[in-house]
């Protein structure tokens, strides 16, 4: 496909956009705090937004319409655990990151338990967010290859260079604001594609109502693969096999997870008051579900539109001989109008940048907070870290791309497959630490490592379960629930075993937090 001068046109403005922004925004970062933390000076309704389009990336773009098209929306149940763990956040995380100098979620770790966990931990964040990052520029280039008719590595250039050119130059004031703009982008654009199909429907939005309805298709039920039908799922407590209960378990223990990181940490540290950080969680708690429902229904608004006007490709992906995540790709080539289009493309730009932005900056802090200036450099001036942390933030960047194009020219899948292993071996139940440092007050380093351990060892169960080389005795869909119990349980019996040692645990737990305000 060649791009239509008008989809070019507003790929071209958005990517300029992206550009001017963060080279107007370099100015501002004279010191670490203002490269890192903006200032502390964001308003909790930018956070909250910056939040939603963080947590919204290019595959969540493509993989939530393409599981409602393919089944229905049973996807969406973890999600609904989400308001929970928000105000968990609001009223238990967010004290311990804003009070005193913490300003890293691994500077907590350090000080409730000592360097080598915080290291431990920082350096496993840093490995991830490189993987991550590496793997959604991949994920997006092969996303617009076959959209826009440029070539991969070309794709892989223009969204990871764009991206860190704006966010190296720009820092997290950068990184804040374009995820306003792309947040409102991404959202534009699925929204576009619903009015599009609901104008193109004879009946418009009651048909879309009623035939996915009939056909189950706006229910929780899951699809069998044996025989091809809508079932409902069971909703009781199992291991073997998913059921409501289960997956809200599974979507409370994961972003649970994702609030105790730095991305999380590093927007809560840089908003302008307690109270703005605490704002920043009721925009995240009240528009993340209804966003997040808004790309199951586009679709379910898909799988209406190809009953009426079917194709050979969504034929072929409802019959199970293509991936379902090609139908929003499918559709935006095949049938959106030029100019909408590029929109809709841009949108699955920014749903990409917005994460590999955030990515890069955070891996950068950590390097110098965690790593680099208690370690390797203590002493030096603030500039000295300053200059460090563009550094940083441009040998991340070349790392992303770097591994992006690995992907792309060697054995995708089993690379792909051996970054998740490795990230999943040597990260599995950090969160659970986290808890265990803030909810009790026993333990220190060796209880913690100890659990490390007891952590990977289960996390190397599960892999080989995975490949049929050991029983399977609980679904894979589990893994993270039990690592965080093994991880919380095994640190408190080694703590329990353990001598104690006498240490101060003001504002460490959630048994000693002061009554000084929140800074």
């Amino acid at each position: 496909m060649h791009l239509n001068p008008i989809d070019l046109s507003v790929i071209i403005i958005y990517f300029v956009s992206m550009i001017g922004m963060g080279l107007r925004l370099s100015g501002k970062n004279k010191t670490t705090d203002g490269y890192f933390l903006g200032g502390r000076n964001f308003p909790g309704w930018a956070i909250g937004i910056s939040f939603i389009g963080a947590m919204i990336s290019s595959v969540t773009f493509i993989a939530y319409p393409a599981d409602s098209f393919k089944t229905a929306w049973i996807r969406l149940v973890p999600n609904f655990a989400f308001p929970v763990v928000v105000i968990i956040s609001a009223y238990m995380f967010i004290p311990f990151f804003r009070r005193g100098t913490v300003n890293s979620a691994y500077q907590y770790l350090s000080m409730r338990f000592g360097n080598s966990v915080s290291v431990y931990a920082a350096v496993v964040f840093m490995l991830a967010q490189i993987l991550r990052t590496a793997t959604v520029a991949y994920l997006v280039a092969i996303l617009l290859a076959p959209m826009t008719g440029v070539r991969i590595e070309w794709c892989i250039l223009i969204a990871g260079g764009i991206t860190a050119l704006y966010t190296i130059k720009g820092g997290f004031t950068a990184v804040i604001w374009t995820d306003v703009i792309q947040t409102v982008i991404l959202v534009a654009g699925a929204a576009a594609c619903i009015i599009f199909v609901t104008a193109a429907i004879p009946g418009g939005l009651g048909t879309i109502f009623s035939e996915s309805w009939a056909a189950g298709k706006l229910s929780f039920m899951d699809l069998n693969a044996k025989t091809g039908e809508l079932e409902p799922m069971r909703g009781g407590f199992s291991l073997s096999e998913k059921t409501v209960i289960m997956l809200l378990l599974v979507g409370f223990v994961q972003y649970v997870a994702g609030k105790l990181n730095q991305e999380t940490v590093q927007r809560w540290c840089s908003a302008r008051t307690p109270g703005d950080a605490k704002r920043s969680m009721i925009v995240l708690g009240i528009g993340s579900v209804p966003i997040w429902a808004m790309f199951m229904f586009l679709g379910t608004c898909l799988w209406v539109y190809f009953q009426h006007f079917p194709s050979s490709v969504s034929v072929e992906i409802l019959s199970g001989l293509r991936k379902a995540e090609e139908i929003l790709p499918h559709f935006i080539v095949s049938v959106l109008p030029p100019g909408l289009a590029g929109l809709v493309i841009s949108a699955a730009l920014a749903a990409a940048m917005s994460t590999l932005s955030s990515g890069i900056n955070t891996a950068s802090m950590v390097w110098v907070r965690d790593i680099y200036q208690p370690y390797f450099a203590k002493g030096r001036d603030d500039r000295h870290y300053l200059r460090m942390g563009l550094g940083a933030s441009l040998g991340i960047s070349i790392l992303m791309i770097g591994g992006a194009f690995l992907f792309y020219f060697a054995d995708t899948k089993t690379l792909m497959d051996f970054s998740i292993i490795v990230t999943a071996l040597l990260g599995g139940g950090i969160s659970g630490a986290f808890l265990f440092g803030m909810l009790t007050r026993r333990g220190d380093a060796r209880a913690v490592l100890i659990g490390i351990v007891a952590t990977a060892l289960f996390t190397v169960y599960a892999t080989l379960m995975q490949f049929g080389i050991v029983p399977r005795i609980f679904d894979s869909y589990y893994t993270s629930i039990i690592g965080n119990i093994i991880m919380f349980a095994v640190s408190y019996g080694a703590a329990c075993l353990l001598p104690e040692k006498p240490r101060d645990l003001k504002n460490l737990t959630v048994f000693d937090q002061s009554k000084e305000q929140l800074v």
